[in-house]
């Protein structure tokens, strides 16, 4: 009997296929940067959709590398390159120049086929090359079709993630089984192994290091894993922390002691028709050295933090400085003090609009015929912020941006809130509610980048609106990254407003750029927190 993976499946890989990071344990800069030498600034659009893409696909800005000189950073998304400038704090949006090998397969048989047979990658430790990579065992084929396949494993214990690592000088590879379905069907967490893939790889102090992510959705699951081999003694460590337990790690940066590391990591989840969710934020992982599986995790989130984004993608490690890079933005982290706000400095990715010199109509749902107020630059700012874009009609592709508007609207909804009791990010408040998906910033609910899944498979991108999905009409949106001020909240429904308003498309020519983010001044509780013990489960 064969075993065959669902065609569906894979093309969500397409999404979630991460880079490798190749790095040392940190950069040093010893020359002094010259503002001279850093990238002058430039229009950058915000980019049109095209042809078999997805409309949110415009705003996917997950990092996927960082070149580093000692003038600039240069953190590289699919499309665009967000440059800071070492010698003033400046940031500029550049055109992309993401190398064709750090991107992802364009197409399900390029894809299929790194997943039958994996490349494999260099990583250099002491002017000596390692090649590594990670697969399922035993092993898949594709068949003509190029659907991949295999003969059905009958023993959980045989069907097994593995490592593989070429050593110098050896003709024959040296094997490591990370963990088998046997493990996963253990934990109840999964009916098969996902597709194992390599997140990182670095060097650190005489050891090298690799992180383990794995596909999640439709059944399947994997384990999260760091694995260390040291060349002297040719032994190989796993850490599997049972605090991360089937949390994706996106990226690996290690500070401390060689002997005592502190393993700082990015993290998410994924499932069907969402490659990217918000898990635990960045992560400080102290191992405990006679038990690696077991250790002290200290999570920074954007509900207990100031991290910008809620998926960490790239990290970059310079001196006391840790870079953390998202979708939504990047901070600078004095990692030493990681707890003190004031250790934090962060910027967010924005898109930016010249107002029209006529008045602008504002709707103030995605999909409403009349307008409710206009929109004008003798009124106030030239400049508006653009926070989403969705469709009006789904005949001809037209749609509507929606933009900050600070005086806001009123929406009464006719759901209500629940305690939430499945596993959330930590600092979230157990309270599943219409702004979900919102985060506390201590003076409202916003929203980032990175906080709108795709949800490929069940609509779209989902905010707050009226109506019922239909894949003949648009949903009519109150709002999709829209600030929230909560009136009120009931068991049975909702009071707030909301800080944006929709535009039709034309009237706009949106670009990008990096501002600062602004942290409350006074901030206050979340108002969620006191609430949750008093609300019935969610069902």
């Amino acid at each position: 009997m064969k075993s065959f993976i669902p065609f569906f499946g894979i093309i969500l890989l397409l999404n979630s296929c991460a880079s490798v990071s190749n790095s040392s344990g940190q950069a040093d800069n010893v020359a002094k940067p010259q503002v001279g030498n850093c990238p002058q600034e430039t229009v950058v659009a915000l980019p049109v959709t095209q042809q078999d893409e997805n409309f949110s696909d415009r705003f996917d800005f997950h990092i996927y590398n960082v070149l580093a000189d000692a003038d600039t950073l240069k953190f590289q998304s699919l499309r665009q390159d967000f440059v800071f400038c070492r010698g003033n704090n400046t940031w500029t949006v550049q055109p992309g120049t993401l190398s064709k090998d750090l991107q992802p397969p364009s197409n399900y048989t390029e894809l299929a086929q790194e997943l039958v047979n994996p490349s494999l990658k260099n990583i250099d430790l002491q002017g000596k090359i390692y090649q590594y990579r990670v697969l399922r065992e035993p092993s898949f084929y594709l068949e003509d079709d190029a659907f991949i396949t295999r003969e059905q494993e009958p023993d959980p214990a045989e069907d097994k993630v593995v490592f593989e690592l070429f050593i110098p000088d050896n003709e024959t590879s040296q094997k490591k089984t990370l963990y088998t379905l046997e493990d996963l069907q253990a934990a109840a967490s999964g009916s098969q192994l996902g597709f194992p893939r390599i997140t990182s790889a670095m060097t650190y102090g005489e050891s090298i290091w690799w992180t383990v992510a794995f596909e999640q959705g439709e059944g399947n699951n994997g384990i999260a894993t760091i694995i260390s081999y040291d060349p002297q003694t040719n032994e190989f460590t796993l850490i599997q922390p049972e605090e991360l337990e089937f949390i994706q790690i996106t990226d690996l940066s290690i500070t401390g002691d060689a002997k005592k590391p502190t393993l700082w990591m990015g993290t998410q989840i994924s499932g069907e028709g969402n490659p990217y969710i918000p898990a635990k934020g960045i992560v400080a992982y102290r191992p405990n050295l006679q038990n690696p599986n077991s250790g002290s995790l200290t999570a920074y989130t954007v509900h207990n933090s100031p991290l910008v984004g809620a998926i960490p993608d790239k990290l970059r490690l310079e001196n006391e400085l840790l870079w953390v890079s998202t979708a939504n933005g990047v901070c600078q982290v004095k990692w030493q003090s990681a707890d003190n706000s004031d250790s934090w400095n962060c910027w967010r990715f924005a898109a930016m609009a010249k107002l029209p010199t006529e008045e602008l109509p504002l709707y103030s749902t995605s999909t409403n015929k009349t307008p409710a107020v206009s929109l004008s630059p003798n009124n106030g700012e030239e400049i508006i912020e653009v926070l989403w874009w969705s469709p009006v009609d789904s005949q001809n592709d037209k749609g509507r941006y929606e933009v900050r508007y600070p005086q806001g609207f009123t929406a009464n909804l006719d759901e209500g809130a629940s305690r939430d009791e499945f596993s959330l990010p930590p600092g979230k408040p157990p309270v599943y509610w219409p702004g979900f998906n919102w985060h506390w910033n201590g003076a409202g609910f916003v929203r980032g980048w990175d906080e709108v899944s795709g949800n490929f498979v069940g609509g779209g991108p989902q905010g707050i609106g009226s109506g019922q999905f239909s894949p003949n009409a648009p949903m009519n949106w109150y709002t999709m990254r829209g600030d929230l001020e909560l009136l009120e909240l009931s068991t049975e429904s909702t009071r707030l407003k909301y800080y944006s308003g929709w535009v039709d498309e034309a009237k706009l020519q949106p670009y990008l750029t990096v501002i600062p983010q602004e942290l409350a001044q006074n901030p206050k509780p979340n108002p969620l927190a006191a609430k949750a013990p008093q609300l019935p489960s969610r069902r």
